[in-house]
C-alpha cells in the first residue's frame, strides 16, 4: 500500500489500533473539504497494531481530548513536507465537553447546559469521574 506524503498538515500517529476512527469523527473531519487518510492495523514494532491519520490541512486540534481518546498518541506537525514539530499529549487533569456522564441523577442530566467536567482520579489506569456526582 503506498500513501502519499502530506505537505502541510498533521500526522496522528501511535493510535491504539481501532481508536483511529473515534478521533476521526471527534474532530469531524468527514465534514473537511482536504485530504484525510485513515490507515487502520498499520503493523507496529511497539504496539503490534496501530493505527495512523494524514490530515493533508490546517486544523486546530484538542491535545487534551486526543491525550484522553488515545493514550501514547503522537502529533507530528508538518509544514512544507518535513515535520517541524511532535508532540506526545498525556492523560490531561480535567476533561471538559469530551465525554458525557452516564448518571441519570448527575445535574448534567437536567441541566444540559452545564459543562461536562471530569477530573483524572486514578494516573495509572485513566480513571475519571464527574465533577459534579463523582460517578
Amino acid at each position: 500500500m503506498n500513501i502519499d506524503s502530506i505537505q502541510n498538515g498533521i500526522v496522528l500517529d501511535h493510535i491504539p489500533a481501532g481508536r483511529g476512527m473515534k478521533i476521526y469523527h471527534y474532530l469531524h473531519l468527514d465534514e473537511m473539504d482536504w485530504p484525510v487518510a485513515i490507515i487502520k492495523n498499520a503493523p507496529s514494532t511497539k504496539m503490534g497494531k496501530k493505527d495512523i491519520l494524514k490530515i493533508d490541512g490546517d486544523i486546530v486540534l484538542d491535545l487534551q481530548a486526543l491525550g484522553y481518546i488515545a493514550p501514547g498518541i503522537t502529533v507530528n506537525v508538518i509544514r512544507d513536507g518535513k515535520t517541524v514539530r511532535k508532540d506526545h499529549p498525556a492523560l490531561p487533569r480535567r476533561l471538559v465537553n469530551v465525554k458525557i456522564c452516564k448518571n441519570p441523577r448527575c445535574i448534567t442530566a437536567t441541566e444540559p447546559e452545564l459543562d461536562q467536567v471530569f477530573l483524572l482520579r486514578d494516573d495509572l489506569g485513566g480513571e475519571y469521574r464527574c465533577l459534579y456526582c463523582d460517578s
